[in-house]
């Protein structure tokens, strides 16, 4: 019996002294890598507008479940952008393959994922990358509560300044209408501009952004509260970037079939990290299935 208590004892330490996993962290103006000891594929992340990779390791908890599964994780910097030119979508790729190259990370198993604006870069990027036949080839791409469609963000956001209700959308209204009409022009005057640049275009079902996404693993997250919206903007369901979300979808599977293409509708789950109610949150998102996904 004292053997067999030993023993137990033994395995017990041996537990407890694993700890977590190890791993190298590299921080610079670009990006901050969590660098996974034994590396068996490699996550990309893009931060929503005004955000940062600091801001995206604190909102979203997919690091330690990351190495666990002996995942990288690359946060980028890279923000303020809600759709890319071709020389942005240059530079980008130049940048992810030096990043890999000179980190020595794995060129196999990349996916890409991005939240808010941070969704379109990922969307426009991975399309870029298998198009242009970069050296990175990822396997699979997810948005977390894009706003895909820039022609319906532009209306949105010229109905919120008619509505005049909340002074968050009020001024990310402004911002916005201004913003389009001097990059696009208004869309009385041809929507052309819109459609070469959106992930996504609704009012004429164009993806032709997309087109090199057709053999990826795609998922899509939202959380489609239409009760916070309308209490806190008294935006509509076809305001919401859950609406275009899921034409998208429906869009995709038409045209791809059904068989990579996941959409994922969540409730109640929308939270920042500081407590905070919101459904347009990373929080959305399931890091032990995204890791599941990723890993399957």
């Amino acid at each position: 019996m004292k053997i067999i208590n030993y023993i137990i004892i033994l395995l017990l330490i041996g537990t407890s002294c694993k700890g977590k996993p190890k791993s190298e962290i590299i921080k610079t103006d670009e990006f901050e890598l969590i660098k996974a000891e034994n590396q068996k594929g490699l996550l990309i992340l893009f931060p929503c507008f005004p955000c940062d990779a600091e801001n995206t390791l604190s909102e979203f908890k997919i690091t330690e479940i990351s190495l666990e599964n002996d995942f990288s994780v690359l946060a980028m910097n890279l923000n303020q952008r809600l759709f890319l030119r071709q020389i942005e979508k240059q530079k980008i790729a130049e940048q992810l393959e030096s990043i890999i190259t000179k980190n020595q990370l794995s060129k196999e198993n990349i996916f890409i994922g991005g939240f808010s604006s941070g969704g379109n870069v990922s969307l426009l990027i991975s399309d870029y990358l298998v198009e242009s036949k970069s050296l990175i080839e990822p396997k699979g791409v997810f948005i977390v509560d894009s706003p895909i469609d820039l022609l319906a963000l532009y209306k949105t956001a010229k109905k919120n300044l008619e509505l005049n209700f909340s002074e968050p959308s009020i001024q990310e209204a402004k911002w916005i209408k201004e913003f389009f009409d001097n990059e696009f022009g208004n869309p009385k005057n041809g929507i052309v501009n819109y459609e070469n640049n959106s992930p996504f275009t609704y009012e004429t079902q164009n993806i032709s952004n997309l087109k090199g996404l057709q053999n990826l693993k795609i998922r899509l997250y939202t959380e489609p509260d239409l009760k916070w919206w309308k209490e806190n903007r008294k935006n509509d369901f076809e305001d919401l970037n859950a609406f275009y979300i899921e034409k998208v979808s429906d869009k995709l599977k038409s045209e791809f079939g059904n068989k990579n293409i996941e959409l994922i509708k969540t409730e109640n789950k929308g939270y920042r990290a500081n407590g905070e109610r919101h459904p347009h949150s990373w929080a959305i998102v399931n890091e032990k299935d995204l890791i599941k996904w990723m890993t399957e």
